[in-house]
């Protein structure tokens, strides 16, 4: 079998378990030098382990792949620096970038303290913006320097974010923000070299198993049937984005459950009204309600 990204280097966060894990074991089956970032904690967010991303990188090495692991916190500034550098001092570059890691503080709004929506926030949004300004300056520089870049950056959005989810304000809105800032960083480093994608994964994991919006059926499964919500069906089509075959993808977000993948098209404009001039705010409640009558419902879960 063919390894479409043999010698490529990728640094992928959150390694250290569930599709982060599976991410990296991918990569490593195709032929790529995989830095294994992970600190080890908790779903919320709290504690830290070297151990999960270590046992990563002997799964790798057993399979005679390469890799190391990498402990920093990717939403610390000097911390995601530092996860660049890993990857540049221990294999001479980079290729690919997947923004994996993440938490979860679920709580209805009315219940939601500031320290909740702060660390979410922080995890995904900061730290898939800390990781990507470190890469982009690379890849930057090698441009500067006439080094032409294959590169690409893979994010990890989420169906909350996309199609929103009760009890998920803080993961919603930060999984929404990176699906935005995918599309916008797609632009902007295009003229390095670089694609920028996302990924909203539907798996069952430590961090979706208490999510019952997914549908995830907690039963016993029959190991003989495939497995809908298991991880490993996330990471072809991560794969396949950070290999030279999808040059020319970017600026997109992927949904993906088991074996269906969709291309998430994003807001667009839907029905509208143009009076040419300033509306009087009481004609508004004769127009309003039909322009929203006219709309699509808003998607659930699933997208549809």
């Amino acid at each position: 079998m063919a390894k479409i990204c043999e010698n490529r280097v990728v640094i992928v966060t959150g390694a250290g378990r569930g599709i982060g894990k599976s991410h990296a074991l991918e990569f490593a089956r195709h032929g790529a030098k995989v830095v294994v970032n992970d600190i080890g904690a908790d779903v919320d967010g709290t504690g830290s382990s070297s151990g999960p991303a270590g046992e990563v990188v002997d799964e790798i090495r057993a399979m005679g792949g390469q890799a190391i692991a990498n402990g920093d916190d990717v939403a610390d500034w000097e911390g995601a620096q530092r996860v660049i550098n890993s990857a540049l001092s221990t294999f001479g570059g980079l290729d690919v970038l997947v923004n994996n890691a993440g938490i979860l503080r679920d709580r209805m709004i009315v219940n939601m303290t500031d320290a909740e929506w702060d660390a979410v926030i922080r995890v995904h949004l900061r730290g898939t913006f800390a990781m990507t300004h470190w890469a982009a300056n690379y890849w930057r520089e090698n441009t500067k320097a006439g080094k032409a870049n294959d590169a690409r950056i893979i994010n990890t959005s989420s169906a909350s974010g996309l199609y929103g989810n009760v009890g998920q304000t803080n993961y919603g809105a930060a999984k929404a923000g990176i699906a935005s800032f995918s599309v916008i960083a797609s632009l902007e480093l295009a003229r390095y070299g670089v694609t920028v994608n996302a990924i909203a994964p539907a798996a069952l994991t430590r961090m979706t198993e208490s999510v019952a919006a997914l549908g995830f059926n907690q039963k016993e499964r029959d190991p003989n049937e495939f497995d809908v919500f298991a991880p490993e069906n996330i990471s072809p089509l991560a794969v396949w984005l950070g290999s030279a075959l999808s040059k020319e993808i970017t600026g997109r977000v992927f949904h993906v459950v088991g074996g269906k993948i969709d291309v998430v098209e994003g807001w667009h404009a839907g029905p509208s009204v143009d009076k040419g001039g300033r509306w009087n705010t009481e004609e508004l409640t004769n127009v309003i309600p039909d322009l929203v009558a006219k709309a699509r419902p808003n998607a659930d879960m699933s997208g549809r």
